[in-house]
């Protein structure tokens, strides 16, 4: 038997400014409880009730209704956990074919956890790993513009037209790529930040203005530094730095 926790809907519409009548699983995603997916898991498990019922898959609920969470999502809640990973060349982030080695083969965390976004196998640096299924399209949606930087090292020197071009975007295929910031760091050598996560971004953006990216290495992720952190080793990320990055995507932590 499940234990459940009550809450009043009317409290929270307060807080968030809820449109009612809301799905129940945009409900709880909202509120911070689970993804849409997991509710969804949840809702068909019996886990969840709306007004002394059992809640079904869609059904909507209105102010002033009272929900009914089971004890499981705040075991999900509690059991949330990121990591600041720092990816080695050669490891595959997603779908290793036969030969090559994934992140799994490397982190050896107590909870399994997955990769938020790509990072080539032949580049190399900071990556989060996460087992919450919420921030997943509020950290890689393009049109939230959430900043990654990277230090990127080409094998010819950096001109002023170089630095211009990528800096006001560059057409890749019938693609112009959004504004970026550059900080030139040495010959060859310079900072990009950008706010968007075209497949091979910047080693295309490069070719197109006749360089060869040698070197590739991400240090951020919004608020998340890579840091000191060795290749192959991670961090928890908690406190502090942990409420930033969920603020910042417009994820409410459960209590």
């Amino acid at each position: 038997m499940f234990v459940f926790y009550v809450f009043k809907m009317y409290y929270f519409a307060m807080q968030d400014n809820i449109e009612y009548p809301i799905r129940i699983n945009r409900y709880l995603f909202i509120k911070g409880y689970c993804s849409r997916r997991e509710a969804d898991r949840l809702i068909e498990k019996g886990q969840i009730k709306i007004n002394g019922k059992v809640a079904v898959l869609g059904q909507k609920v209105e102010e002033n209704d009272k929900v009914e969470i089971s004890d499981k999502v705040k075991k999900i809640a509690d059991e949330r956990v990121y990591l600041a990973f720092n990816k080695p060349i050669g490891i595959v982030t997603h779908n290793p074919i036969k030969g090559q080695r994934s992140i799994e083969e490397i982190v050896k965390y107590k909870t399994k956890v997955f990769p938020m976004g790509r990072l080539d196998k032949d580049s190399h640096g900071l990556i989060i790993l996460t087992n919450d299924g919420r921030i997943t399209n509020a950290l890689l949606n393009p049109e939230n513009e959430h900043e990654k930087e990277y230090v990127v090292e080409v094998n010819h020197r950096i001109d002023l037209n170089f630095i211009r071009a990528m800096e006001q975007g560059v057409k890749i295929d019938d693609y112009k790529t959004k504004p970026a910031k550059i900080k030139k760091i040495d010959a060859r050598v310079f900072h990009i930040t950008l706010i968007e996560g075209k497949k091979h971004q910047i080693r295309r953006m490069c070719s197109a203005l006749k360089q060869e990216v040698l070197d590739l290495q991400r240090i951020r992720v919004m608020n998340i530094k890579l840091g000191k952190l060795k290749v192959g080793e991670y961090r928890e990320i908690e406190g502090e730095e942990l409420s930033k990055f969920l603020k910042e995507l417009n994820i409410k932590d459960y209590n």
